[in-house]
């Protein structure tokens, strides 16, 4: 009888990927490749059911909560996304999971269920297996087959080819294959500043002001249904030169923040993240006090893999504990203006908290214009993450979500800017404005309910971002007018580093040669943002172009869509 229980446990958890199966079935067609398939999946899976019927307990169940684990990491990725979990996906979720609490606030439905799953499977494996009927012995050599099987395959294919087989293994083969990169990784000194400056000394304030997960196309500096920015209004003081539509770096936050740090091209970013300066060092060459203000963590804690090397170079590094996340990005906008108003020259590079999900509450009662929106909380937040759990996807809460986005946004960029620009004087400020990615709001209706950071697909507003320079209306450090033409609705993230280099006074040719041209130079048209950025197991990095016309508008039905039924 315990015999029968373990293997219907185990069946029962294999049969929860029955879609993905199914899917994959289809997607594999015949011949050759099917046989592959079939003869990897059984692989695996009778490795599972060898594993149950080992005798020593204490191994037993240790296996058991490895492989329950494992599958909970890849069936609340695959069941939140509809898509593949691949060795991509796998370093963005490690690199990302100082942010597993947002991920459960928005997806706490689906985490449930992969956990019941995962529960089916230690069970199976961890009940004792009494009155065994054939030799267990076979299993670690089974476990080992598999695993290598699994992980040589995955490395021959670039970390793609784990779809619908056991969601037990893929994991901790990925995990074996970033040990091992990470082993023969070239771990040289990072270079030190060697590009020329001129003289003069820095006398202005420079900001990068990184907003997150803001879309281009739902702010009204670039569409005419978009959000208030609080951009537009004339200000006696304040000059606007907006670049429009820009192609981030990547749609995971962490890529993209990594690669504002520390610069490089298109072709070179993993180099210059390894080994090339990074901002701070840059700003101090110049004669800047460099200043962090992140709104995003608490305690200390360092987060888009800034480490306690890079944490060194700040000098003022600013996090605000215990202030609820309803108010970091004000408590930022008065740090800010403070700070610009201290009449010492500084490089500031700021994180917002923006409209990072989950995002129903991350805006006041007050500031809600937009209706219907998304079940809020009945207490202030005291920490980054919102308390409302589960969130499905359907086409109403995706109404009710592109609302509470607004309304977010409305509070996050428009309250703020109000904020800033009041207090703030810009007479020697220069602020470069952008966010570290998009969002796919799912407006075209496509599955899934994650809003960045997927898998295969991805919508081209995952990499659309806003890009403007804000300064005062006299003093202006650079030409922007000369080359705004040719650059709005056609630039991406790389030209920021440059454009912050030549505003520290670094020189142009040698800046431009490294690092690219800056943003008061024509460049040549580049939206587009990346889709692979890990230079990993022979794979190059994929730039996916931002079609213009193809930018969806979203859509204001979503104002009053529900009241209507």
């Amino acid at each position: 009888m315990t015999i029968m229980i373990k293997i219907i446990l185990i069946l029962s958890y294999l049969a929860c990927d029955y879609q993905a199966f199914v899917d994959r079935l289809a997607s594999v067609g015949g011949g050759a490749a099917l046989l592959v398939f079939f003869a990897l999946y059984a692989l695996l899976a009778a490795s599972l059911f060898l594993c149950a019927f080992i005798r020593a307990h204490t191994v037993r169940v240790a296996l058991a909560a490895l492989f329950s684990a494992a599958s909970v990491f890849q069936q609340s990725f695959e069941w939140t996304t509809q898509g593949a979990f691949t060795y991509e996906a796998f370093l963005n979720l490690y690199n990302a999971s100082g942010q597993i609490g947002d991920a459960v606030a928005q997806h706490g439905q689906v985490l449930f269920k992969t956990i019941l799953a995962a529960a089916l499977l230690f069970l199976g494996i961890a009940l004792p297996p009494r009155r065994v009927r054939f030799d267990p012995r076979f299993a670690p050599a089974a476990l080992l087959i598999a695993f290598g099987t699994l992980s040589g395959l995955l490395y021959l294919r670039g970390g793609e080819g784990s779809r619908a087989l056991p969601a037990a293994y893929p994991a901790i083969s990925y995990v074996t294959l970033m040990a091992g990169e990470r082993l023969l990784e070239d771990k040289g000194p990072r270079e030190k500043v060697a590009i020329q400056r001129n003289a003069v000394p820095v006398a202005r304030d420079i900001v990068l002001l990184v907003d997150e997960s803001v879309s281009g196309n739902y702010l009204d500096i670039n569409n005419r249904n978009g959000v208030r920015s609080g951009l537009l209004e004339p200000r006696a003081r304040m000059r606007l030169v907006n670049f429009g539509y820009a192609g981030s770096i990547h749609r995971c936050s962490a890529n993209s923040n990594i690669v504002l740090r520390y610069g490089g091209t298109q072709k070179n970013y993993q180099q210059a993240i390894a080994h090339w300066p990074s901002i701070w060092n840059y700003a101090r060459q110049a004669g800047l006090r460099t200043v962090y203000i992140d709104g995003q963590s608490t305690g200390g804690e360092l987060q888009n893999m800034m480490d306690k090397a890079e944490r060194s170079e700040i000098d003022d590094f600013i996090q605000f504990d215990g202030t609820p996340a309803v108010e970091r990005d004000m408590r930022i906008a008065a740090t800010l203006a403070d700070r610009i108003n201290n009449g010492r020259p500084e490089f500031i590079l700021v994180n917002k908290v923006g409209a990072h999900f989950p995002i129903q509450d991350k805006f006041p009662e007050a500031a809600t214009q937009y209706r219907p929106v998304l079940e809020r909380g009945d207490h202030p937040l005291a920490i980054w993450t919102s308390d409302r759990i589960g969130f499905n996807g359907s086409a109403e809460e995706w109404v009710r979500y592109r609302n509470s986005y607004r309304n977010t946004l409305l509070w996050n960029v428009g309250t703020f800017f109000d904020r800033l620009l009041d207090k703030a004087d810009l007479s020697k400020a220069t602020i470069l404005y952008t966010s570290d990615h998009g969002q796919d709001l799912h407006e075209r209706g496509n599955p899934g309910n994650n809003t960045h950071c997927g898998a295969e697909f991805a919508a081209q507003e995952e990499g659309l971002v806003p890009l403007a320079v804000i300064e005062g209306a006299s003093g202006r450090s650079l030409d922007w007018a000369s080359a705004l033409a040719a650059n709005r609705n056609g630039s991406n993230h790389f030209r920021i580093f440059p454009t912050l280099l030549v505003l520290m006074g670094y020189d142009r040719p040698e800046v431009r040669e490294r690092y690219g041209s800056p943003l008061d130079e024509a460049g040549e048209p580049a939206l587009a943002y990346n889709v692979n950025f890990y230079t990993y197991l022979g794979r190059t990095p994929e730039f996916r172009q931002i079609e213009l016309r193809e930018i969806v508008d979203p859509p204001t039905s979503d104002y009053n869509a529900l009241a209507r039924k």
